[in-house]
């Protein structure tokens, strides 16, 4: 739980009997490559932290092809939102990829220690609006770039992911066919 206090001291300090108190709203669980922690249809109750591992949230659409929203790896948070806030069944997958440990927190612990501690009211609120810039930022890349220049950025982005996800999962995340990320990928060289 060091490490969930790390993540949290980041960006707000918390005194030893603060953290006593917020680490009791957490659950820490190992996570072993090609584990699930959502299925779609699965009711969602929990976002999770992921403290190390590399883990994809995704959808299926109904043609069954694979659509990847995020990665997550040490220090993001994941979930399926829509279900997590609007407590509904999830229309997504977040699936291991490598073995790794999460933390989990409830919707009720999220907003009980949002509306006990200002400061985590103020560290749930910077994660989430960091969040949000980063899914804009990801959809006007889609958007308004080419398929090199997404692969560029998600290079810059994320250079240790990179080498660390199947090809395939890279290409499905930026929206091109595994032919056209191998001359990517070649071309970058």
């Amino acid at each position: 739980m060091n490490r969930l206090r790390e993540h949290i001291e980041a960006i707000t300090p918390i005194t030893d009997e603060e953290f006593e108190y917020i680490q009791t709203f957490f659950t820490l669980k190992k996570v072993r490559k090609n584990q699930f922690l959502i299925h779609e249809g699965d009711e969602v109750k929990h976002e999770f932290l992921a403290l190390d591992g590399i883990y994809k949230v995704f959808y299926i659409d109904e043609s069954g092809k694979e659509h990847i929203l995020q990665f997550a790896k040490k220090n993001w948070w994941m979930s399926d939102y829509i279900g997590f806030f609007k407590q509904t069944n999830s229309k997504m997958f977040v699936e291991c990829l490598k073995d790794g440990e999460v933390v989990s927190l409830t919707l009720q612990g999220r907003e009980k220690l949002a509306s006990e501690f200002h400061k985590m009211d103020h560290f749930f609120r910077v994660k989430l609006t960091n969040g949000y810039i980063a899914l804009q930022q990801r959809i006007i890349l889609l958007l308004s770039s080419t398929p090199q220049q997404r692969y560029e950025e998600f290079s810059k982005l994320y250079p240790d992911l990179i080498s660390q996800i199947p090809k395939k999962y890279v290409a499905e995340y930026l929206g091109v066919s595994r032919e056209t990320l191998s001359r990517l990928y070649s071309n970058n060289k």
